[in-house]
């Protein structure tokens, strides 16, 4: 029917890349749907023992790694191998990306036993790494990794290049609002803050009144050195000024 002649067309064109006419590879699409819906992560998409770097994340990944990058189909593509992921992904974190890992949600073996054994290998994002939140299972403290290497586990990383934990790696969150009219017009604020460290779950807040120089808040900024800040969509003008000189966030 006509109908379907024309849900064939538009299935047709969303496979089709306009700017090379040459059709995407189901995994190209598959990364194309991940990618609308975390366009601000780097993401690493496993596949079979590497993750792959698609698009624009593989030139930042072959810049900030220092690994090489190559026309694959449709897109720029680089690969680390999947033991190295914990290494490659605090890298990635400490030159300021957010970084998403898409694990596989299905072995070969389990696959391969399957109806669906020809199909494309479902995917999903198992977790989005920042500054603040380099913790879970695919990111290892040095001692963990050098036991293991004790062990003779693994002898493929070299425990040098796997970076100390760093201590205090708190999300910081500001918040505030005047008394009243008077005493926001003199620059007098009451500020709440929040901190947290994920690693350990530690929080910490507190709420204090402030004057125009934000003397208050400042103190409490330098003495937790957040890693990230979460700020409202409005903040007052002595605040932004203040946070953005004593942060480099």
């Amino acid at each position: 029917s006509l109908k379907a002649c024309d849900n064939t067309q538009n299935a047709s064109d969303t496979n089709l890349n306009k700017r090379t006419k040459s059709i995407y590879t189901p995994l190209e699409l598959q990364f194309i749907d991940m990618k609308k819906q975390f366009k601000d992560a780097v993401l690493c998409v496993e596949c079979g023992y590497k993750y792959r770097f698609f698009g624009e994340d593989a030139e930042v990944a072959a810049r900030e790694l220092n690994i090489s990058c190559h026309l694959d189909h449709n897109f720029l593509t680089a690969s680390i191998p999947s033991h190295r992921l914990f290494v490659h992904v605090r890298r990635l974190v400490a030159q300021g990306h957010k970084v998403g890992v898409i694990k596989q949600m299905e072995t070969a073996a389990l696959k391969a036993a399957g109806e669906n054994k020809s199909s494309l290998f479902s995917r999903k994002l198992t977790a989005l790494y920042t500054k603040s939140t380099l913790i879970g299972e695919d990111i290892l403290c040095k001692q963990t990794w050098a036991q293991t290497l004790a062990l003779g586990l693994d002898d493929s990383v070299d425990v040098e290049e796997v970076p100390t934990d760093v201590p205090d790696n708190y999300l910081l969150c500001v918040c505030e609002s005047g008394e009243n009219l008077r005493d926001r017009k003199k620059g007098d604020i009451a500020v709440g803050i929040m901190a947290v460290q994920p690693a350990t779950g530690e929080v910490l807040w507190d709420s204090f009144q402030d004057g125009p120089s934000r003397s208050e808040l400042e103190g409490r900024v330098l003495r937790l050195q957040p890693v990230e800040l979460i700020l409202p969509p409005r903040l007052s003008d002595p605040s932004e000024r203040l946070l953005g000189s004593i942060t480099s966030l």
